[in-house]
């Protein structure tokens, strides 16, 4: 009987023992939202359950105004809701001419005499600001294009670190709970024009992100934990001689497989590389100019799909099995028609639904480029859409979020409007979404 007993305490403090694991391993779990476009970069959720309607007072949980100015998106971990932003000192008429003197773009250019770059952090659960950290100090500042912000791409969530990057002004590393600066750098100065535009991704235990500027132009790879530089990776392909026309500012995406892949899109062409090694597999022209290249690569059904943005954006499928230049046999289909040149795709099952920066839908099936239905939804966009418990979300410049059903015609389910500008994408955890205006972060249920 007493052995009995022993062996039944022996069995519970067993069953304790695991219990307490397997709830260490969901409190220390996967990132819900890491990066740029969700967990697989692609603008999934796994959400069941999201409110398709809402306004300033009705499903929304808390409302964070946030200092400053930025378009990053939020990334989240745990309790944790990470972006950045800019703390801009306002530049005199004379400093804005000094500066704009001689470009033909100067009207829609933006200048501040001095920018401070921050990373922010807000509580999750109750949307209190816990961190408000000073990384960089830009003391003269090159202007900005009017739709964009010195704190614009977006952070990445890997473990207990967050990367918080600037594009040419610096890159750094926080700690994810306590927000303690684990390293920083400013060693990838590259004259994008219109300031930052491309995120970093991860793979593995390297942090990469592209340096395309109108003088130079490569993608790089770090070391999570030092920042010290693994591989650098120039551009091969021939750039126009026009030098406004060779930077870009796009996300990469990453394939992983017997040969990993990063998709990597720069002016004119897109790269694939060996995220190990930085060494070119393939590369594809786009066949026309392409430059300012904005929209994350999309992946599915043995493609991979690249838009070119400007001059006109168009869509190219691309296999992604080659090697070399690949430009002749890899293109499966190409789309000119009301293609984006900010928002990046969505693909739903077999189609791929489309937003144009001035608010025209299309939806294509994704084998073959067949046309479904085109329709103007109206407003301007820039952020990327987000497919999530079964509805695809569309914000526009004007602080509408449109949710539609995904069919093989345009199905609108609602709109629902906040006060304030959405040039971030939306991030999605558990069953709450989340949408940053220019002013406030907003927690929606």
């Amino acid at each position: 009987m007493l052995q009995q007993t022993h062996l039944r305490l022996i069995r519970a403090a067993s069953l304790s023992l695991v219990l307490c694991a397997l709830s260490l391993m969901i409190h220390a779990g996967e990132p819900e939202w890491p990066q740029f476009r969700g967990p697989q970069g692609n603008g999934h959720a796994d959400a069941k359950q999201l409110p398709t309607k809402w306004s300033e007072t009705d499903h929304v949980t808390w409302k964070t105004n946030l200092p400053g100015r930025g378009w990053s998106s939020p990334v989240i971990s745990g309790r944790y809701i990470w972006m950045t932003t800019a703390i801009e000192k306002e530049a005199s008429e004379e400093e804005k001419q000094q500066k704009t003197q001689g470009r033909s773009d100067a009207r829609s250019l933006e200048l501040a005499s001095h920018v401070t770059l921050r990373a922010l952090c807000v509580d999750r659960k109750s949307g209190e600001l816990l961190h408000n950290i000073a990384l960089f100090e830009l003391s003269n500042p090159e202007p900005i294009h009017a739709l964009n912000s010195y704190a614009s791409p977006t952070p990445v969530i890997v473990d207990q670190r967050v990367f918080c990057h600037f594009g040419p002004n610096g890159t750094a590393c926080l700690h994810l709970e306590t927000g303690e600066l684990i390293w920083k750098t400013q060693a990838f100065a590259y004259d994008p024009q219109n300031g930052p535009g491309a995120s970093p991704v991860v793979w593995r235990d390297k942090l990469i992100f592209h340096c395309d500027g109108r003088d130079v132009q490569y993608a790089v790879a770090l070391d999570q934990a030092t920042g010290n530089v693994v591989w650098k990776s120039t551009r091969s392909g021939k750039l126009p001689d026009n030098e406004n026309f060779r930077k870009a500012y796009c996300t990469p995406t990453i394939i992983d497989g017997d040969q990993p892949q990063v998709i990597s899109p720069a002016s004119d062409w897109v790269y694939s590389l060996d995220p190990a090694t930085g060494k070119e597999l393939w590369r594809v022209n786009y066949g026309m100019l392409g430059f300012s290249t904005v929209p994350k690569p999309i992946v599915g059904n043995g493609n991979v799909y690249v838009l070119t943005s400007y001059m006109k954006s168009r869509l190219l499928a691309i296999r992604y099995d080659g090697q070399g230049d690949v430009s002749e046999s890899h293109v499966a289909w190409k789309e000119d028609r009301n293609m984006p040149s900010k928002p990046s795709l969505l693909l739903v099952d077999k189609n791929i639904y489309a937003i144009t920066d001035k608010g025209i839908a299309t939806c294509l099936s994704a084998d073959t480029g067949k046309r479904l239905w085109t329709e103007r939804l109206g407003g301007a966009f820039s952020a990327s859409p987000l497919f999530a418990a079964g509805h695809i979300y569309v914000s526009d410049q004007s602080g509408q979020t449109t949710v539609l059903n995904p069919a093989d015609t345009l199905e609108v389910v609602a709109k629902n409007s906040l006060d304030g500008q959405i040039m971030a994408s939306p991030a999605v955890a558990d069953n709450a979404l989340f949408l940053r205006t220019d002013k406030a972060l907003y927690r929606i249920e």
